[in-house]
């Protein structure tokens, strides 16, 4: 009964081939196209959070404009337009403020 479903004349080492190709044709075409854009990005904003200093204007990922009053070890201390200040961790930081948004 198995006989039946297994073509005759070797076709199945054929076929196991392509479908392994096409998975590793499949994985770089994933790789390349989200895995690795997503890991650049992840790597220029930590470089972007570690050489952020004090007095630099920054967004957060809230859409909150402020400018960093202090550094603690894993947040800053954003002063925002009112004067008021706020504990944000280092993580909601989305960038710097650019001189247009200004």
């Amino acid at each position: 009964m198995l006989s039946s479903c297994v073509p005759a004349g070797g076709e199945s080492s054929g076929s196991t081939l392509y479908m392994i190709l096409f998975m590793v044709v499949l994985f770089a075409i994933f790789y390349f196209l989200i895995i690795r854009p997503q890991s650049k990005r992840q790597k220029e904003h930590q470089n972007l959070i570690s050489n952020l200093q004090v007095g630099d204007r920054i967004i957060t990922i809230g859409g909150i404009y402020g400018r960093i009053d202090s550094i603690r070890e894993d947040s800053y201390i954003i002063k925002v337009e009112s004067g008021e200040l706020i504990r944000m961790a280092k993580s909601s930081i989305a960038g710097k403020q650019t001189d247009e948004a200004k």
